[in-house]
């Protein structure tokens, strides 16, 4: 049935729970934490993901994911690691592309090594460079694309069709696409993660993470997540699912606004650098096209030498200079100081994150109002240069 809704009916109707009592038009909300275990087809309980507001909404993300299944998490590295853990033991070995969120790379080097899983950073983000570091031990090779926070992309059909040569398992960070810009199961990825915090939650107020797969592959990875842990409470699932019913109209604004904010940078006298992959200058323009449908809501810049990042940010009136990204409202901060701030500055040197790297998540605002902010903070920032001179 949901593959033959439109994408806004999926966000609005699929994975809704039943007011079979009162007829209410939302979900109702079930904070039961015990339930029966006798007469019923299933044992509920929550750590077991399978609670009828968990159940319904993991519906909801395997339709928008083209995946037979899906799982909710307490957070995007909940399921990153559940997923990765499922998957990896003691003597295996997994691929990590070089351009990913901090985070990730920052659990991959500190975890790893105490559950004695081998990993390798590739050198660079295209199909060559994934296959350079494939060895007998490989069991997964996990991408992001578009990646965290430099907008690298990496050919995602390439890369899948590498890794089911090698009977390997491919994973990829979905969260800076969306569903709505990029369905990665569609080109031959085997497992899709996401910080639902993010667009999939779009309103800067909750915490979660999920992930879409094979019936298969879900069962390898329940069986890991009830042993983690890592589940969140009902209410917390059923603002989620009432966010996700806006996911389309909220994407496709910041997508708009990203591309019109991406081109004013890319054309103002203080910016030296931009990074979105909706610009024609972007090395990966026509790759992007080509397994995209909207370039999405974020990008990256930096400002020239004698600009001060941080002071820039701080001189923004409309522009939240805060942490995290997606929200309605539009948001900017330094990676080095924060998402990225786990790495050490030789390993953001290596993959080109530089301290002057500023963050851009466009919100559902007026275009206008953002290019306002903006030149504001410019200029006051220019005078505050002057002055200190």
């Amino acid at each position: 049935m949901a593959k033959k809704l439109g994408l806004d009916t999926v966000c609005v109707h699929v994975g809704e729970v039943k007011d079979e009592q009162f007829k209410g038009a939302v979900s109702p909300i079930f904070m039961s934490t015990s339930y029966q275990f006798t007469d019923v087809e299933v044992r509920r309980y929550p750590r077991n993901y399978n609670t009828p507001n968990q159940e319904s909404l993991s519906k909801k993300i395997a339709a928008l994911e083209h995946a037979e299944a899906g799982m909710i998490f307490s957070s995007g590295m909940a399921a990153i690691s559940t997923t990765l853990l499922a998957f990896l033991k003691s003597g295996d070995h997994m691929v990590v592309q070089n351009t990913l969120y901090g985070g990730t790379s920052n659990f991959i080097r500190e975890e790893f090594p105490k559950y004695g899983i081998e990993f390798t950073f590739t050198n660079g983000y295209d199909v060559k460079d994934f296959e350079a570091a494939i060895q007998e031990n490989t069991k997964v090779v996990y991408i992001e694309t578009p990646s965290n926070p430099l907008l690298t992309i990496t050919d995602i059909k390439a890369v899948s069709a590498l890794v089911k040569s090698k009977g390997l398992l491919s994973i990829i960070d979905n969260t800076f696409a969306s569903p709505i810009n990029q369905n990665p199961i569609d080109f031959g990825i085997d497992i899709v993660v996401h910080s639902a915090t993010k667009y999939l939650g779009g309103h800067s107020d909750i915490m979660a993470g999920a992930v879409a797969c094979s019936d298969e592959h879900m069962h390898a990875i329940w069986k890991k997540a009830a042993n983690l842990g890592g589940n969140l409470s009902d209410f917390t699932v059923w603002m989620l699912e009432r966010s996700m019913k806006t996911l389309v109209l909220r994407v496709k604004a910041q997508n708009k606004n990203a591309k019109a904010l991406a081109k004013f940078l890319e054309a103002h006298p203080d910016v030296k650098k931009v990074y979105y992959p909706g610009l024609k200058s972007h090395p990966e323009y026509k790759l992007a096209k080509s397994q995209m449908r909207g370039f999405g809501g974020m990008l990256s810049f930096e400002l020239n030498n004698d600009l001060d990042a941080l002071t820039f940010q701080k001189e923004l009136k409309l522009i939240k200079a805060t942490m995290s990204l997606a929200g309605v409202e539009s948001t900017m901060l330094s990676p080095y100081m924060t998402s990225h701030g786990s790495l050490s500055q030789e390993e953001r040197d290596r993959i080109g994150i530089t301290n002057g790297l500023i963050r851009f998540s466009l919100g559902i605002e007026s275009k206008a109002d953002l290019i306002r902010d903006i030149k504001q903070a410019l200029k006051t920032t220019k005078k505050l240069i002057k002055t200190e001179a």
